[in-house]
């Protein structure tokens, strides 16, 4: 009769040994690998995160300059009278336009709170462009953040 330990009878030449002792290690390295899993989620879950807060800030900003861009053109719809002179660097492409800057008192203040609310928006990054004849206002909002260089674009027509 053999021991409860052993298995089987051990191999010619070596000598028995019981089933705890080839097992030795075996629940450390469960342990270990089962560790290894669970940090691998919670980096997942870390990036996860990054990435969420990235998205809000990007989804922020957009946000932001749509308020912006709706602010100004009620300025103008405010003062019809002095449309011509929302006009601001009208022409060019788009983030980097050309042209006079506005003197308007409401622009330049729409051009500081651009400046403040937007990362990496300057006052040369934006644009007004006003058709007098057709009052037909393009509002270009342009910012750069982590993610790269962005703009909001809004057109409307204005009400005589």
């Amino acid at each position: 009769m053999t021991s409860p330990t052993m298995s089987r009878p051990a191999p010619r030449g070596t000598s028995p040994r019981p089933i705890a002792a080839r097992q030795s290690g075996v629940m450390m390295l469960e342990a270990l690998i089962a560790i290894l899993i669970f940090s691998l989620g919670i980096l997942a879950i870390i990036g996860l995160q990054a990435q969420s807060i990235r998205n809000s800030s990007e989804a922020k900003y957009r946000a932001d300059a749509s308020f912006l861009a709706n602010q100004v053109i009620g300025f103008m719809w405010a003062d019809r009278t002095n449309l011509a002179q929302y006009a601001h660097r009208p022409s060019g492409v788009v983030c980097e336009p050309t042209g006079g800057n506005s003197n308007n008192a409401n622009v330049t203040a729409w051009l500081a709170n651009v400046a403040n609310l937007l990362p990496g928006a300057t006052n040369n990054m934006q644009s007004i462009t006003v058709d007098a004849l057709t009052r037909r206002v393009t509002v270009r909002v342009c910012w750069e953040s982590r993610t790269g260089r962005h703009n909001m674009t809004v057109t409307t027509q204005l009400s005589s």
